[in-house]
């Protein structure tokens, strides 16, 4: 699929096909042909967290913007599946950092509103899609809103639930396709919020030990699930128990595969 066009096309009817879209977060080239070349994975989704930990970077745009590009950049050229991009708030101008990853390639990405003014936000997402616009093709903006993930511990759930359907419907009506509620975990808020905007609508991340498994989001018209930076962790959490086992007098584990 070298028309980006097409990949676009492609992941947007990932999302809205009745199966939900399951996207396993990559961070490097060899994570991204890894994943790509599992039997069922139908697009790749970047982790800004994981790249930005990669380089030695905190999470947050502390990264520069050129070199998380080039990583984008070489993952988007070493596999043939659709790539879509987090790229955090925008990096101070959502509209030109989307122009950017779609020149690296990238056909869909993620969009942090950080509970700015709601107008200030909805410009954002469409200062995106204009950018997709302009290349021709049809960005997929998953446009997050961190209502949910930002709210103050104690606070009024519901309420926080009620918010993030509020600027997600802005978020919708603005032209952004699915719009993507970090945080939120239990199967009553899920429904909630699913009514709210619509089934294959909304995405969320699946946090270990806490969410609900991929079937039963299918179930209830999720539109997708991603792992955010939990993948790098399981990878991570692989790597430093091997380290121990071996530094303790012990060997690697014996189901280790070639996979690089």
């Amino acid at each position: 699929m070298s028309d980006l066009a097409t990949r676009a096309r492609t992941l947007l009817d990932l999302h809205t096909a009745p199966e939900i879209l399951v996207l396993a977060n990559v961070w490097d080239v060899v994570s991204a042909t890894v994943v790509a070349g599992t039997d069922g994975v139908r697009a790749l989704a970047t982790a800004s967290h994981s790249i930005a930990a990669t380089f030695g970077y905190p999470d947050g745009e502390n990264i520069p913007l050129d070199l998380h590009l080039d990583m984008v950049r070489r993952i988007v050229a070493a596999v043939d599946v659709p790539v879509t991009m987090d790229f955090e708030a925008g990096y101070g101008d959502a509209g030109e950092t989307a122009r950017r990853a779609i020149e690296a390639g990238v056909v869909g990405g993620n969009l942090e509103d950080q509970l700015k003014p709601l107008d200030e936000a909805v410009a954002a997402v469409e200062a995106v899609l204009r950018a997709g616009r302009d290349a021709g093709i049809g960005f997929v903006l998953n446009a997050r809103t961190d209502a949910v993930l930002k709210a103050p511990a104690g606070s009024d759930r519901a309420a926080a639930v009620a918010e993030a359907a509020r600027r997600g419907r802005a978020f919708l009506e603005a032209g952004a396709p699915v719009v993507f509620v970090p945080g939120v975990v239990a199967r009553e808020e899920i429904e909630t919020l699913v009514e709210a905007l619509g089934p294959r609508r909304l995405t969320v991340i699946s946090v270990p030990g806490a969410s609900l498994p991929a079937s039963e989001l299918e179930a209830l018209g999720v539109a997708r699930v991603s792992t955010g930076p939990f993948t790098q962790r399981v990878a991570l959490t692989a790597l430093q128990d091997a380290a121990a086992a071996v530094v303790a007098g012990g060997t690697l584990p014996a189901g280790t595969r070639p996979l690089n």
